[in-house]
């Protein structure tokens, strides 16, 4: 039971579960206190000593049948309920059908007799299914559809309809043909649920086995790969990192303001001293940025979006003015809700109550609105960032459009999560928007989108 424990621990830490040493040791001496023999205690003492966020409930409810349930599912003999008369019809009718059915003779056999499948059985399915190779729960789902195959589960339905069938050919009653097929559906969905638990309990095993990796960063995890988990961490860490640009973009200001010297000031204020430089005078190279936003929220992109709208207006006091606009069919004004809330609940707002939907995204559209009611907003003090993929579903990109921006703002750059090796691909008009646009930076990860935000801050 100690290894079973343990085995349980380790899984428990491979699916992100953050579990301490000493926690482990309050787990086992907590189990030694109460014993193993009332389930529900045992279960209630692991929980309470391992599972210390809200988050992590699920998982231990998700893993703890798998290392510590029977595997064995409730299934009848049919064959002891029934009548000897049924009995030898029965087998009579498994016989006319075995001819064309030769390999799902043991599995029907076994149905009737009511006998799960043994420990033989299920490795070697396992095995020819590849399971020794799994190596997450993310293909349980998977696996548990190529043993079905391999058992024959999936012809089994086929089998008792037909089995039923040529039953009433037979004479068999109606009421009894009906609860055989509930009893042998029954007895079905037991041995299918064997599968599903085998499955789910050899991988269990298996990430217990399995020499924990080291987690990567977490900014360097690509947004499109970010569990629930991670974007909880993000949104917990973001303030931080915040706080961590504020403080080098101050930084830079210092410098700027008295690291070179402005030689023709210094030149004219000491024409007093006979040009003896007696007060020297320096360039101060730093502008806080005016910036425009106009940040795709589609599905694909809601957690870049999201992001860099809490970044940007964690940085408030860093920028000169900022004006946010979201779009997926049309654009929207959001700078508002940035007025009234702070960054964080601004953020959750705006993305609550704009959900993807039906529409399809359509930068070029919003484009045209932002033309028609918007444009004041962009001045050649304008700094404006597009953070999209470049794709529009084959609407029209409106190059017009982002040509006038262009021309009229301080720059226009672009914030893509995709690599350039996608641009131009399907409905991507990356190819044409990036020559008319000041510069792309890529930002699939947070350490890249808070590289691009930080550089923005340096330009001014």
């Amino acid at each position: 039971m100690d290894k079973r424990m343990v085995d349980f621990i380790r899984a428990l830490r491979a699916s992100g579960v953050r579990i301490s040493l000493a926690e482990s040791i309050d787990a086992m001496n907590g189990v030694d206190e109460i014993g193993v023999s009332d389930k529900e205690q045992f279960r209630s003492a692991m929980k309470t000593t391992l599972v210390k966020e809200n988050k992590d409930r699920d998982k231990f409810e998700y893993f703890f049948p798998l290392f510590f349930g029977s595997n064995q599912p409730p299934m009848q003999d049919i064959m002891s309920n029934m009548s000897p008369e049924q009995q030898q019809m029965l087998q009579q009718a498994l016989e006319a059908l075995m001819g064309s059915m030769d390999a799902l003779r043991d599995l029907l056999k076994q149905l009737l007799e009511g006998k799960p499948f043994d420990q033989d059985q299920m490795d070697q399915a396992g095995q020819q299914a590849g399971l020794d190779q799994a190596s997450e729960m993310g293909q349980r789902p998977w696996f548990e559809r190529r043993m079905q195959r391999q058992m024959n589960m999936q012809q089994l339905q086929q089998a008792i309809e037909q089995l039923i069938e040529m039953l009433q050919q037979m004479g068999m009653d109606g009421k009894s043909l009906q609860e055989l097929r509930e009893m042998l559906q029954e007895n079905a969905e037991g041995l299918s649920d064997q599968l599903s638990q085998y499955v789910g309990a050899t991988l269990a095993q298996q990430m217990a086995d399995a020499e924990p990796q080291p987690k990567p960063d977490l900014q360097d995890i690509p947004f499109t790969r970010l569990s629930d988990s991670d974007v909880e961490q993000i949104r917990d860490e973001i303030r931080r990192l915040a706080a961590r640009l504020r403080s080098r973009a101050a930084l830079r200001q210092k410098k700027a303001k008295t690291g070179t010297l402005d030689t023709r000031r210094m030149m004219r204020a000491n024409m007093k001293y006979d040009s003896v430089p007696l007060e020297l005078k320096f360039k101060s190279h730093h502008v806080k940025p005016a910036l425009v936003l106009i940040c795709d929220v589609s599905t694909s992109m809601r957690y870049c979006a999201e992001f860099l709208l809490t970044l940007i207006y964690e940085l408030q006091d860093q920028v000169a003015k900022t004006d946010s606009f979201i779009f997926i069919g049309d654009l929207t004004e959001i700078s508002m809700v940035f007025e009234e809330l702070e960054p964080m609940a601004a953020v959750e707002k705006v993305l609550t109550e704009n959900r993807p939907g039906y529409y399809n995204t359509d930068l070029g559209n919003s484009m045209n609105t932002f033309k028609e009611d918007h444009f004041n907003t962009v001045t050649s003090k304008t700094t404006v960032i597009i953070l999209g993929d470049g794709r529009n579903n084959y609407n029209d990109p409106r190059l017009d459009i982002m040509k006038e921006v262009l021309g009229r703002s301080r720059r226009l750059l672009w914030f893509n999560p995709e690599p350039p090796s996608q641009w131009g691909t399907g409905d991507s008009d990356m190819l044409q928007y990036a020559p008319i646009s000041s510069g792309v930076y890529r930002v699939s990860n947070l350490r890249e989108l808070a590289a691009a935000v930080d550089k923005i801050l340096v330009d001014g």
